[in-house]
């Protein structure tokens, strides 16, 4: 059995599938030949049982635990006590982690439907699962040897959070103009680094217990010397410097990293030197259908309280849900949801099949990122003056929809993307 979030959910039980995966033979009634049939695939939103059980139970944990305190976490900039342990009780930090290393065994679109589940709720919840499982879990498990996945993969999965420490202050969306050195120096008497630099913008950093930081080993070399390092929090010369003061996913910690002389040794480069901006490229790939799955998650929550709104506030004598352009807005929200739902699960999808997304992953979240952005504007104005004040949920939605746009590649960049696949 796969383990999710502490449940021991059963496997069901899979046939064999036909020799053509649109095809199968069914014999008749009478006794007589088989004949073909066609066999529809499911259709693409549709959840197995399985995975409606996982999506389930997520969403009502966030609906049940983290409702009731988003806004004071959101006033404080912190998560509540006790949360982030809870989301390790519950699997929900280990997802992809193997079972034999101690994770639930699940796929990449099992951690997709955590984000999305969580999103509806808090986004700023949903970033640190977000990050820790499709940039970090997976860097590890796809480039780490043996030897760093049996020693981090278990804790990650039970107890330590993990950032992704690229970005700098000279280098956003050109991730790879980074100033970070990292020279070669001998670390208790064997082969190792010295970095030095400061990394900014960093999701998870006041949380995490490890950070895989990109750094330099040859500025001559340009993109071909970024190689990525595994860095133990408390290790010297490590430090998180100051938390930014957001306009949304305020809980979340965003901060600066500082390494002064930080040694790390050889064993602790990620991959091999060299390789980090492969490293970077194909984990960041990934990690967008993670953001496309935060803002679907995020316009979902919005588009829940302005229809709930809408059926309860009362104008001219009758709810504001019967007039036909409150109407109308509701639909073109769930439209866009809905096609938005469809990109992001898609991607998703083709990753664990092995096909190529990396279109995808860019569309999906660049669409997803402007639908979160319009439905949870529309959301503020369906609650008209109670959606610009913060007693009411619509303004956060809206605050936390910017970054959508943002992190993990501008939507200029995902564009950029896109051009490339298809010209």
């Amino acid at each position: 059995m796969r383990r999710h979030f502490g449940i021991l959910l059963r496997l069901l039980p899979v046939a064999s599938a036909p020799a053509h995966p649109c095809l199968i033979l069914i014999h008749s009634e009478a006794g007589g030949e088989p004949r073909l049939a066609h066999k529809f695939p499911a259709p693409l939103t549709q959840l197995s049982e399985e995975e409606c059980l996982f999506y389930s139970t997520v969403r009502q944990f966030a609906e049940e635990t983290i409702a009731t305190q988003v806004n004071a976490m959101d006033e404080q900039q912190q998560y509540a006590a006790g949360l982030v342990d809870r989301l390790f009780e519950l699997g929900l930090m280990g997802i992809e982690v193997p079972e034999d290393l101690g994770g639930a065994g699940g796929s990449f679109f099992d951690a997709v439907l955590a984000i999305e589940a969580i999103s509806t709720v808090d986004p700023a919840v949903a970033v640190l699962v977000d990050v820790h499982n499709t940039l970090v879990v997976n860097a590890l498990r796809r480039w780490g040897t043996d030897e760093q996945k049996k020693l981090w993969l278990p804790k990650l999965a039970s107890g330590t959070v993990g950032a992704y420490a690229l970005s700098e202050a000279g280098s956003g969306s050109d991730a790879f103009a980074l100033q970070t050195q990292a020279e070669a120096c001998s670390v208790n008497g064997a082969a190792g680094f010295r970095l030095s630099g400061r990394k900014l913008w960093i999701s998870n950093a006041r949380e995490a217990g490890l950070f895989i930081v990109f750094a330099t080993v040859d500025r001559g070399a340009g993109y071909k010397g970024i190689t990525a390092f595994l860095v133990e929090k408390g290790t010297p010369g490590l430090d998180v410097g100051r938390k930014e003061d957001k306009l949304g996913i305020r809980a979340s910690s965003t901060c600066e990293l500082i390494l002064d002389g930080c040694e790390v040794g050889a064993e602790c480069v990620l991959g091999e030197p060299g390789k980090g901006y492969k490293i970077a490229i194909e984990t960041l790939n990934e990690g967008r259908i993670g953001i496309g799955a935060q803002m679907l998650g995020l316009a979902e929550g919005a588009w829940g309280h302005a229809a709930r709104y809408a059926k309860q506030r009362k104008q001219f004598g009758k709810p504001i849900a019967e007039f036909q352009a409150v109407q109308f807005a509701l639909a073109e929200m769930a439209t866009e949801i809905e096609a938005a739902r469809l990109m992001v699960y898609n991607a998703a999808r083709l990753k664990d099949a092995g096909r190529p997304y990396v279109k995808e992953a860019a569309m999906a979240k660049l669409f997803a990122s402007g639908v979160a952005e319009r439905v949870a504007s529309q959301c503020v104005e369906i609650f008209g003056g109670n959606g610009f004040v913060r007693d009411y949920p619509a303004e956060k939605y809206y605050r936390d929809a910017k970054v959508g746009k943002i992190y993990e590649g501008t939507s200029n960049m995902q564009l950029m993307t896109i051009a490339k696949q298809v010209l």
